[in-house]
């Protein structure tokens, strides 16, 4: 931690990397789909680690160089048919505390996950975690294809949430929260890394501890 933060009006959660890791299930997902269109690529969950928090034409791009966009659309889609598969069942690792810190923090806070994934799929994780409670709303990048800048900047109009912060594991996430103007809370454990942020923390307990005594 850097700062004493002025108490926020609400918090807005990245999800892949601040919640929890699917990154094994999201390969498999990929590796599926690349099986059954006899497509010679393998997806190895290392490599798309590194590319956790990128928006989805990044992530297709990178995963599809010698595909056209057209194509890369036409098998991410069927990726993320089989996310809707897997998911439900093979579910990822919720980190340590995040079930009973988001049950704590929902007594003080109107709670938001924003992630730059398709649509759809935080719905599943919140359903597969068992959160759905303490979650007031949420945001993917495959909805409008915008970026969390601006999707932060939907939420908080929304629900007029004068003071939010964002919390994430990336220095896109970094970013992000800068061009939105709200301060970021950095969350070590997860696959990115950063210098800029507001208030750092290793672990979601101490995230939660914090923020309930602010």
């Amino acid at each position: 931690m850097t700062q004493k933060m002025q108490k926020p009006d609400s918090l807005i959660f990245d999800m892949d990397g601040t919640l929890w890791d699917a990154v094994d299930t999201y390969a498999r997902s990929w590796n599926d789909v690349f099986g059954e269109l006899g497509i010679d690529i393998t997806v190895h969950s290392a490599d798309l680690a590194k590319m956790v928090g990128w928006e989805g034409k990044k992530v297709i791009g990178a995963i599809m160089p010698d595909f056209d966009d057209e194509r890369r659309l036409e098998i991410y889609a069927l990726v993320n048919a089989k996310r809707h598969e897997l998911l439900p069942a093979c579910g990822g690792v919720l980190y340590d505390g995040v079930k009973e810190g988001l049950h704590r923090l929902s007594q003080k806070y109107p709670l938001f996950i924003l992630s730059n994934c398709a649509k759809g799929i935080i719905r599943l994780f919140i359903d597969w975690a068992g959160i759905d409670e303490h979650i007031t709303d949420e945001l993917a990048y495959g909805v409008n294809f915008m970026p969390k800048s601006h999707n932060i900047k939907l939420l908080a109009d929304k629900h007029g949430l004068k003071s939010p912060v964002y919390i994430g594991d990336t220095s896109g996430d970094s970013e992000q929260s800068r061009l939105a103007g709200i301060p970021f809370v950095f969350m070590s454990y997860g696959f990115g890394e950063t210098d800029d942020y507001d208030l750092k923390f290793d672990d979601f307990k101490s995230f939660t501890d914090y923020f309930m005594n602010l």
